[in-house]
């Protein structure tokens, strides 16, 4: 279960993808713009969700 540790890297890297993406485009399409940020917001969101559900599982794990 060491993969899971790495997993919640990928929404910091689609987060910064996203977040380059908008900023290339804001002066373009606004709307688009505000949809990536949105998914930045969430995939940041989500890195924070997985860090701490990996951390409540390690644990659990540790004590048992």
């Amino acid at each position: 279960m060491k993969y899971l540790k790495f997993t919640q890297y990928i929404y910091l890297v689609a987060a910064i993808i996203f977040a380059v993406r908008a900023a290339e485009i804001w002066d373009k399409e606004r709307d688009q713009a505000y949809l990536f940020l949105g998914i930045t917001a969430l995939s940041i969101f989500m890195f924070f969700f997985r860090r701490k559900f990996a951390k409540k599982f390690e644990d659990r794990n540790t004590n048992s």
